[in-house]
């Protein structure tokens, strides 16, 4: 296993998620401070979704012709303003400069995650297939909905925030391997 590679491919994978972070910032600003962390679920989910019907359909069918990538770089920028918004509620706008500290904030936890488990799992990702990817952030988040739908509480299973941090992860894995 060659960990600092995959740092290497995560950087790059996180750099390009983060430009296009920032760049929204600069148009939108932060009005997703206005969401709930079950709708940034909904918008993750379609973007899943979307996703899944382009590997089922083909490129070649889309009538809106932007690929899977862009969708990938959706779900990790949408897990980590779901996380920034579990920590501090949604709520009144914030800066730019403390949405980018929060953003990188929670992409490094994430990292630090996916580093912990990569050396566990011996880089088992590298064998499976974007498919699979998709079909496992979905899972993760019909688990997601499922915990909303107990209030956040779990009896055995981690929490909303472990399964964002795992999408990120998987996205970025695919983002990876599509390169």
């Amino acid at each position: 296993m060659d960990n600092q590679k995959t740092i290497k491919e995560f950087e790059n994978a996180i750099s390009k998620c983060r430009e296009i972070f920032v760049k929204k910032l600069k148009d939108y600003g932060t009005s997703w401070r206005v969401m709930r962390p079950s709708s940034l679920t909904d918008q993750i989910y379609i973007k899943a979704r979307r996703i899944r019907s382009i590997e089922e359909k083909g490129d070649e069918n889309l009538r809106v012709k932007e690929g899977i990538v862009p969708e990938f770089i959706g779900i990790v920028n949408y897990c980590a303003i779901a996380l920034i918004q579990l920590k501090l509620g949604s709520g009144e706008s914030i800066t730019t400069d403390e949405a980018v500290r929060l953003y990188d904030e929670e992409i490094s936890q994430s990292t630090a995650l996916m580093l912990d488990k990569n050396h566990d799992y011996d880089e088992a990702w590298r064998h499976m297939r974007v498919s699979s990817f998709t079909d496992i952030i979905l899972q993760k988040l019909l688990r997601t909905k499922e915990i909303e739908s107990h209030g956040g509480k779990t009896l055995i299973s981690e929490g909303v925030d472990a399964n964002y941090r795992d999408m990120i992860n998987y996205a970025l894995f695919a983002l990876i391997k599509l390169e």
